[in-house]
């Protein structure tokens, strides 16, 4: 019998729209989907500061995975799009100051752009729960 599924909301009014949820999880597997840096109100946090919004960012998934009864300790793997690989080091620091005693496998690589010009930064988690 296959473990039940959990669809787990942040309540943007885009998550019915285009037709997808912040988590899911499925027994002790959570996959967090790509999380910029948005308050609830959909306002950007940090408009040309990659730091911030990579901090921002990675606060929006530890709420998430909060929800799906996860915590960033059990995160295994980090993907993260951003606008401007020059800008690695600054984003690889504020990753680092979370996940620094963690270390999940990461990725990151450049991207066009996002849906709106004034993100820099998106980032994909999974983790594993236990």
């Amino acid at each position: 019998m296959a473990a039940p599924r959990e669809n787990i909301g942040s309540g943007t009014k885009w998550e019915p729209v285009v037709g997808y949820s912040r988590a899911v999880r499925v027994g002790n597997l959570v996959f967090v989907a790509g999380t910029t840096a948005t308050e609830e109100t959909g306002n950007i946090v940090g408009p040309g500061d990659p730091y911030v919004q990579t901090r921002k960012a990675l606060r929006n998934i530890e709420l998430a995975l909060t929800r799906a009864g996860a915590t960033l300790r059990d995160v295994v793997r980090t993907r993260l799009f951003v606008k401007d690989i020059e800008d690695w080091d600054i984003i690889g620091k504020a990753h680092g100051e979370v996940f620094r005693d963690i270390r999940p496998a990461s990725t990151m690589v450049e991207v066009s752009g996002f849906v709106d010009p004034r993100m820099l930064v998106e980032i994909e988690v999974d983790a594993v729960i236990g």
